[in-house]
């Protein structure tokens, strides 16, 4: 052992290391690498352009849309009402009690995302994700005002001068607005847009808008503005769950190596003329006009957003040297496998190869809960009814020998306007009522003027004979049917109560 010890310290000093020297652990994080992607023009970068307009211009304007709900109502289309507890979405208004509607919502929106990846992959982190939208948008900024990938990387080089400040300076601070302004619009959901906007100008507002719009500007601004692609590689687990919902048929952003390898320039195709070079001549436009910096040719990666840049690069550069399209294309394993062996053409491949069971069993699902939804949602009652029994006493024998129990019955009026509420005992045979703040004898029915949009509280006696009592427990049920001007019943509901006696 000693021997081996010597050889092994001898070797070290040899090398320049030392035995007893700790050694530096390793680094399992890599330092970023700026990147500056190119500019490019094709048909995914008009996509992309297009569906970020549309998401951004929804985001900025909904808050400003007024929707007419009537006297005493928020006008505002679109409003999370947390004041009042509701959520206002144009015809649309959520109770509390109804978050389900919201909890469906979410669903819907998950099975979609399953939807969109087992058919073109991660189409959601290349097109409409916060990330990459507001980060296209940054750097459309930085092109505007520090020029394109070359003029970027000449200025980073650049020692500091006065225009090397002021285009800095510039960027950031439009890049501040930019930020400052989607924090501030996202407080505008929150509350009354015109009334939010003079208090926050006008110092106003609450410290929790101030400081909603200090940390959500921060975020956008180091999102977008700096971390960009360590966002999409580190910091986002969709990539990762992802992998498990790719198969062999899902669309995906593919280098066809069997077409364009081996790759060469135009000096090497000069040189070596007798070497069959593939399509590729490596002017690795692809790796330029990425915005996380990958190499499609190296294959499907984990930083790939398959925004389908690449392809638009690409193309150009085909149609440039006099060679067909599609060198980098949208295809799948299962399409590439065919292409590769010949048994298909590229041109071949349609939108028949991602419409598949597996991904119209997701349709079927997404379409059954969208409809439940709306169905639920068009014949759902208006008003509801929840009753509280009194814990301390139970019940109280009255001078008469009558059996008293109390309750606290709410009525919840869920329209706009002021109804009828006519409150009723079903069941329980020989009870009757008396409602505290109420000049009329007992009865077995009241109505009652509930204000719209609003509960009503009441206090409930319910009285029963003691002959006609039959168990120390009975069950019995509060009825609300709402009465049109008519008098006709528009909806009802029941809510279940005990009527507690003593043993006989």
């Amino acid at each position: 052992m000693a021997e081996v010890v010597n050889t092994l310290k001898r070797e070290a000093a040899r090398t320049g290391d030392s035995a007893d020297k700790p050694q530096k652990p390793e680094k399992l994080y890599q330092a970023r690498k700026k990147i500056f992607p190119k500019a490019v023009s094709g048909h995914f970068r008009r996509l992309k352009w297009t569906l970020a307009t549309i998401f951004m211009g929804i985001y900025f304007i909904l808050p400003w849309i007024r929707w007419d709900r009537g006297p005493g109502a928020p006008d505002q289309a679109v409003l999370v009402d947390l004041q009042h507890r509701r959520f206002y979405f144009f015809f649309i208004e959520i109770w509390p009690q109804e978050f389900y509607y919201v909890a469906g919502l979410l669903i819907l929106a998950g099975i979609g995302l399953f939807i969109a990846t087992s058919m073109v992959g991660r189409a959601w982190c290349g097109y409409a994700c916060w990330q990459t939208v507001w980060t296209d948008l940054f750097m459309l900024v930085e092109r505007r005002i520090e020029g394109d990938r070359n003029a970027q990387l000449k200025l980073e080089k650049q020692p500091w001068n006065a225009e090397k400040i002021f285009k800095r300076g510039l960027k950031h601070f439009v890049w501040i607005l930019i930020s400052f302004w989607t924090a501030f619009t996202f407080i505008l959901y929150f509350g009354n847009a015109p009334d939010v906007t003079y208090w926050f100008f006008t110092g106003q507002a609450p410290f929790v808008a101030y400081s909603t719009v200090a940390i959500m500007g921060f975020i956008t601004y180091l999102f977008a503005g700096h971390m960009r692609e360590q966002v999409c590689i580190y910091m986002c687990p969709w990539p990762r769950i992802q992998g498990a919902m790719v198969d062999e048929d899902t669309l995906i952003v593919t280098y066809h190596d069997w077409r364009g390898e081996p790759r060469g320039s135009k000096r090497d195709r000069k040189k070596h003329p007798e070497v069959a070079f593939g399509d590729c001549i490596d002017c690795g436009w692809c790796v330029q006009v990425c915005p996380t910096g990958i190499d499609i040719r190296d294959g499907q990666q984990l930083a790939c957003i398959t925004c389908a840049l690449c392809i638009d690069a690409c193309n150009q550069v085909m149609e440039k040297i006099g060679r067909p399209q599609g060198l980098i294309s949208y295809s799948s394993v299962r399409a590439y496998e065919k292409l590769t062996t010949g048994q298909m053409e590229q041109k071949e491949f349609g939108w028949r190869s991602f419409i598949r069971p597996r991904t119209l069993v997701y349709l079927a699902v997404w379409t059954l809960i969208a409809a439940g939804i709306l169905v639920h949602l068009a014949t759902r009652d208006r008003l509801q009814v929840n009753v509280i029994h009194d814990r301390s006493p139970l019940f109280v024998r009255l001078s008469t020998g009558e059996i008293r129990n109390a309750y606290t019955v709410r009525l919840l009026n869920m329209q706009l306007e002021p109804r009828d509420f006519r409150l009723s005992i079903v069941g329980l045979e020989g009870a009757k009522m008396r409602i505290l703040g109420i000049d009329k004898p007992p009865a077995r029915t009241f109505v009652i003027k509930v204000p719209g949009n609003k509960a009503k509280s009441l206090r409930v006696f319910v009285t029963m004979p003691k002959d006609k009592i039959r168990e120390p427990r009975e069950a019995f049920y509060f009825r609300i049917e709402a009465l049109a001007p008519d008098g006709k019943v528009e909806e009802s509901a029941e809510k279940k109560a005990i009527f507690e006696a003593p043993e006989k």
